[in-house]
């Protein structure tokens, strides 16, 4: 038997799969935030627009800011102020569970679509003002979540109403700079 013939068939098969995998391991990677792991906008948006259309009467969709976060790179670093980001991200993410999925939207801005999440909102809430531990510091945090449940079954309608629920939550006078 010659193998000759059936291994130089076989070179630009194996070519093929190696590009493919290598293109779905750069997308996959493109869809991740390098610093927290979660999901960036696009990753994002088409998973939780699946999400919406499934389930719409049981989802909520959430937006999370860190409050003053600019005030803790300039004050520690930019070392502690992605401590604080990934640790953020790390509460998201567990407090959403199996029942959702989280994704960072960019700088402090964090967004979550997640099913019944009813009574939850509070423990989010806490979790996400627990101190952060950076070296031999505990950096306060503050974050302000806004939520929306999307009955229009979109979104970008979704995420503005969160956003104006967040902004209408801002400690101090935030809100009338987002106005």
């Amino acid at each position: 038997m010659n193998l000759v013939p059936m291994l130089a068939a076989g070179a630009p098969l194996l070519g093929w799969t190696a590009h493919s995998a290598w293109l779905h391991h750069r997308l996959a990677t493109a869809r991740r935030d390098p610093l927290t792991g979660l999901f960036t906008r696009d990753g994002f948006t088409m998973r939780a627009e699946r999400l919406i259309r499934a389930h719409a009467e049981r989802t909520t969709v959430l937006l999370v800011d860190l409050d003053d976060f600019k005030a803790i790179n300039d004050t520690y670093g930019h070392a502690a102020g992605d401590s604080v980001l990934a640790a953020t991200a790390q509460r998201l993410t567990a407090w959403c569970g199996s029942h959702g999925m989280a994704a960072r939207l960019g700088g402090d801005e964090f967004a979550a679509v997640v099913l019944d999440s009813g009574h939850r909102l509070d423990d989010l809430r806490a979790a996400l003002t627990e101190p952060v531990p950076v070296g031999d510091l505990l950096l306060d945090v503050g974050a302000t979540v806004g939520t929306s449940h999307p009955a229009a079954l979109l979104l970008t309608e979704a995420l503005s109403a969160a956003d104006r629920d967040m902004y209408a939550h801002k400690p101090g006078d935030r809100l009338s700079r987002r106005r």
